[in-house]
């Protein structure tokens, strides 16, 4: 562990965070969505992030069952009681966003980026490990972080923020990688212990994110088929995307 310099694995670990950018690209050449459309863009986000939540869940249960799910059920309390204060702010604003857009925008940052700290620990106890190891933990988790872009721009672009705007929060949503990655391959052996826990408790509020937000607002756009459809798919897709990168 002591060749490798913590300014690489800071480097590497920001490039992850950059990545989640490029989520937001496929909008720069769309004109716009109709409320149709916005339902579908809900059903695969919903998608790509129930195949995250099976990711996490999967890494976790490697360590330890418990550890998952104590930190999946302190996840959904957390981010039930987080709804609960927001919606008791009726003037909520985020930037052009106003009233429940603003809330639903905040919550899809917010719980991303929680998800995020998890990333950041895995990519510095993966360093840990070796070189190899963390490059290949580094480049995963920038690929993955993609999509993750994706879904949070299909829930900020159809509600009026502009592509670069969704680019910029999608990178805010991942800064916590890099910010977690360095103390997480300085300590590693403190870590990782504690990374199940993360790892379920990023599940638990994405689990949420999914069935009380983004579902419910797709099937009031759009078909239940086209809903059942897109989420399928996204879902199978992500999965795959997964194992690919595991393999």
């Amino acid at each position: 562990m002591t060749s490798i310099s913590v300014w690489h694995v800071l480097g590497l670990a920001t490039l992850t965070a950059i990545a989640t950018g490029l989520g937001a690209l496929p909008f720069s050449v769309t004109d716009g969505l109709s409320r149709r459309w916005l339902g579908v863009a809900n059903a695969l986000a919903a998608g790509l992030m129930l195949g995250a939540t099976f990711g996490l869940i999967q890494e976790g249960l490697n360590v330890g069952l418990g550890r998952v799910m104590l930190g999946a059920s302190i996840g959904l309390g957390f981010i039930v009681w987080s709804h609960g204060r927001l919606n008791a702010d009726e003037e909520l604003t985020l930037g052009a966003l106003h009233g429940v857009d603003a809330r639903k925008a905040l919550l899809i940052v917010g719980v991303m980026t929680l998800h995020s700290f998890t990333e950041g620990v895995g990519v510095g106890v993966s360093f840990g490990g070796g070189e190899a190891l963390g490059l290949f933990v580094t480049v995963a988790i920038a690929v993955h972080n993609v999509p993750e872009g994706l879904a949070i721009s299909l829930v900020l672009v159809p509600r009026g923020v502009s592509v670069w705007r969704a680019a910029g929060w999608s990178v805010v949503s991942s800064l916590p990688q890099p910010l977690m990655a360095l103390p997480a391959f300085l300590l590693v052996e403190t870590f990782r212990p504690i990374l199940p826990v993360g790892l379920g408790f990023a599940a638990g509020a994405m689990l949420w994110m999914v069935f009380s937000e983004l579902l419910p607002e797709a099937l009031d756009e759009t078909s239940h088929n086209a809903v059942a459809v897109t989420v399928t798919v996204s879902l199978l897709a992500m999965i795959a995307l997964q194992v690919l990168l595991k393999g």
